[in-house]
């Protein structure tokens, strides 16, 4: 079953990279990342994750604003990291890698902060996923997680709101989860109607 989740979100996302710049999201996510940046505290000398990151929109906006930072993008699609490749202005600070956020291909403790918009409501094993976060960031590191949210706080209940299982979280879900991660949750703020960001800290 989850070979075949992840075959379908690729060939979704294969299919849209072309013209996902052009479209909604492009001014969605541009509004949403001029909130996030706000709430971004970042070292100069920092190494930093962005998981799901598409065609890189967020990670050229972070080293734009952070000129010393290094980033690393992963994502599913090979589509949205050529078109991320494509519009690199800040090689080779950033780099673009394929592979899965459930199982991370870098080694422990290599990032000082992980950002995730948009994405959580796609992935299947959402605890795997905060496992390899926790996993890859330095102690005292920090997550940040962008997505939509609901205010029903049942605990771990998950609303399933789409045939590709697209999910939303609670704050409360979200606090619960990353605990079982040891990532305690910092703060929450709401950035653009429902799309909620929660920061999280790895332990020192």
């Amino acid at each position: 079953m989850t070979e075949n989740f992840l075959a379908n979100k690729k060939f979704l996302f294969n299919n849209w990279a072309s013209s996902y710049d052009w479209i909604f999201p492009s001014v969605f996510y541009r509004a949403i990342h001029q909130r996030l940046l706000e709430y971004v505290d970042l070292s100069e000398q920092v190494n930093v994750l962005d998981l799901g990151c598409g065609t890189g929109r967020l990670l050229e906006r972070l080293a734009t604003q952070f000129p010393y930072l290094r980033g690393t993008g992963l994502d599913l699609s090979p589509n949205m990291l050529r078109m991320a490749r494509l519009s690199n202005r800040h090689h080779p600070r950033l780099i673009y890698v394929e592979g899965k956020a459930e199982s991370l291909p870098f080694g422990e403790a290599q990032f000082d902060a992980v950002f995730n918009t948009i994405s959580f409501l796609h992935y299947l094993e959402p605890q795997q996923v905060l496992n390899e976060v926790a996993r890859v960031l330095t102690p005292g590191g920090r997550f940040y997680l962008v997505d939509f949210t609901f205010q029903k706080e049942t605990e771990l209940e998950k609303l399933l709101v789409s045939p590709l299982g697209v999910r939303f979280y609670s704050p409360k879900q979200r606090e619960i989860l990353g605990f079982a991660s040891s990532l305690l949750c910092e703060s929450h703020h709401y950035l653009l109607g429902p799309v909620l960001l929660t920061i999280f800290a790895k332990g020192q």
